[in-house]
């Protein structure tokens, strides 16, 4: 199961963001688990969240649902700050949308 990252900005303060249920909602029957969060002590409107995803396919789908947009709108994710990152475990993979046979 890979684990991924997705860092982002945030505009409604990092303990709104760290106390939403709307992590576990969105991404909960999607089988993902370890979800675990992170702020920048420097910058605290810039967040990560890490969490192992058993299906790639389907959190990339999810994540244009009408589900996830309102739920980073009720977090304040500034969506086009979003940056999603896979581990990677010695293969290259093609990267999260890209067309089949595509290697970066």
């Amino acid at each position: 199961m890979p684990t991924i990252i997705g860092h982002h900005n945030i505009t409604k303060g990092a303990n709104h963001w760290l106390t939403s249920p709307k992590r576990k909602e969105l991404f909960g029957p999607l089988g993902v688990t370890n979800i675990r969060t992170f702020v920048d002590p420097q910058d605290p409107t810039r967040v990560a969240v890490m969490m192992d995803v058993p299906d790639i396919d389907a959190l990339q789908a999810a994540m244009q649902s009408k589900a996830a947009a309102d739920a980073m709108a009720f977090d304040g994710v500034v969506p086009e700050s979003l940056v999603i990152l896979v581990e990677i475990e010695g293969v290259i993979a093609p990267p999260i949308g890209a067309p089949a046979g595509c290697l970066f």
